[in-house]
């Protein structure tokens, strides 16, 4: 059951998965478990004739997304939509670039707390992607397992009693499941640790990739962790799998943090106030300086070299200060020169105006 909220509505607010709320938050930012899907009567995207993509979409948007356990979703025809409201999605994590980027009829519908979205026509017919706060993959499981078979109710999915969850790519055949845990690392980065780590993890068959997924660079510290296989194994132990390596993780950046206050205080809170004062100064400042920056300040506000400024506000600029989102905010678009002016104006607004309610300093 569709809603009549649009696009612009999202523009001003941040999803749940930035509430900074959840388990472990201080550095994990969000849990996320994907499942590709297809349906039986229709040949995958990449052999699929325009009729096909839009008899798929037509299937899933009048039939599952219709049933009233779906209320209130966005539905947006993502072919339709102008470049700049297709990365601000991608921003949002809402959906890929994959799908921002391909062609043909292709959509999403996406709950409005931005808890889970559901693409269609990207990769596979159908990407349902759950996402929640902090470190919090069981009620990820939860909610998307409920998601899958409502969607299944209706729909009949390409299964194979052997290999399960048939899918376009052969590497997520099976249970069609990807469990991935965005972790927010600059300590690891700061001490040198995390070409270490990353070795670790792909011993272990464990893929690291950037904020926006497969192909993208880390941007601001952000690593996603998650599993590259999913044949032969079940939804319990790729969500096991995960689970177990997190906390490994976590636990190797807090050593690095504390690490960093007890033999390098007074060159980290350098690093945490220059980063701060830039942020609340700059005339012009690019994205990725701006994450970089970001990440600096995150780490200061959660080791206490920061007052009164609260986490959910750090996130919230990490996406609000994305070039799709600065448009949208601005309502206009922009180059990158002007872009680049905007974006600090709008931290020093920011940031000023946190100064002002509460008299935000650096300790």
């Amino acid at each position: 059951m569709e809603t009549t909220v649009k696009l612009e509505d999202l523009t001003d607010s941040s999803g749940e998965w930035l509430r900074g709320s959840g388990p472990e938050s201080d550095i994990v930012i969000s849990s996320r478990i994907r499942l590709a899907r297809n349906l039986a009567d229709y040949p995958f995207i990449r052999k699929a004739t325009d009729h096909d993509r839009l008899a798929i979409e037509e299937a899933i948007r009048g039939r599952a997304l219709a049933d009233k356990k779906l209320k209130g979703v966005l539905y947006l025809n993502v072919g339709q939509l102008e470049s700049v409201d297709r990365q601000f999605l991608v921003e949002r994590q809402l959906i890929s670039r994959e799908h921002a980027e391909s062609d043909g009829a292709r959509s999403v519908a996406i709950d409005l707390s931005e808890t889970y979205s559901l693409m269609i026509n990207e990769e596979d017919h159908l990407r349902i992607q759950v996402m929640h706060s902090g470190l919090d993959l069981e009620s990820a499981w939860k909610k998307i397992s409920g998601i899958d078979d409502l969607v299944e109710s209706h729909l009949m999915y390409a299964f194979h009693e052997r290999w399960g969850y048939l899918t376009a790519c052969p590497t997520n055949v099976g249970t069609g499941m990807r469990v991935s845990v965005m972790l927010h690392l600059p300590a690891l980065v700061i001490t040198r640790q995390i070409e270490k780590v990353f070795r670790s993890l792909h011993k272990i068959s464990l893929a690291v990739r950037g904020l926006y997924g497969e192909g993208s660079q880390a941007m601001g510290d952000f690593y996603q962790i998650s599993n590259q296989i999913t044949l032969g194994r079940s939804e319990v132990d790729l969500i096991g799998q995960v689970s177990d390596i997190v906390p490994v993780l976590i636990d190797y950046e807090r050593r690095a943090r504390d690490f960093l206050m007890n033999e390098s205080q007074k060159d980290l809170h350098d690093r945490v106030s220059r980063a701060f004062g830039i942020l609340c100064s700059a005339k012009t400042i690019s994205s990725e300086e701006t994450m970089h920056l970001l990440s600096s300040v995150r780490m200061g506000v959660n080791l206490g070299l920061i007052d009164n400024l609260q986490i959910p506000d750090v996130n919230k600029l990490f996406i609000h200060t994305q070039p799709a989102h600065l448009q949208k905010l601005r309502g206009t678009e922009l180059d990158t020169a002007d872009r680049n002016v905007e974006r600090a104006s709008y931290l020093r607004r920011y940031l000023g105006n946190l100064g002002r309610e509460d008299s935000t300093e650096v300790n």
